[in-house]
């Protein structure tokens, strides 16, 4: 479960970073203002949407960073001293320029840090999802 305080504080984190007031922030990642109002003040917790936007909108926005605090911001930083750091003969190739949620789960997997998986979601753009379990 997220904690509502502790995202709200990382939320901060990405507005000063950028620079933005919270209105210019929710025009930016296409949702009203009220919305990040209400988070920002603890009255709404962040909806799977909320958080997708932000993540398709800033790619330095790790999502276990954002929804734990696990990892670091901005993103871009840790995967140059984690390329630097990697093994040539690394057996994981990376997914995606623009996927951090992506790249964050490889590097967990490639570490051990992640655990066995129960399921995977894809949601669509088109509103339907597929679900796969063990």
């Amino acid at each position: 479960m997220v904690n509502t305080e502790d995202f709200t504080k990382r939320l901060q984190q990405v507005l000063e970073y950028y620079g933005l007031s919270a209105s210019a922030f929710a025009d930016r990642i296409g949702v009203q203002r009220s919305s990040i109002s209400h988070i920002l003040s603890g009255r709404n917790k962040p909806s799977l949407e909320f958080v997708l936007r932000i993540l398709q909108t800033y790619p330095e926005v790790e999502l276990y960073w954002l929804l734990n605090g696990k990892g670091s911001f901005p993103a871009k930083k840790e995967k140059q001293q984690t390329e630097h750091t990697s093994s040539p003969t690394s057996s994981v190739q990376p997914l995606s320029e623009t996927s951090s949620a992506q790249e964050t789960a490889a590097r967990l997997y490639a570490s051990g840090e992640l655990p066995e998986l129960e399921r995977i979601v894809f949601f669509y753009k088109d509103g339907t999802f597929k679900e796969y379990t063990r």
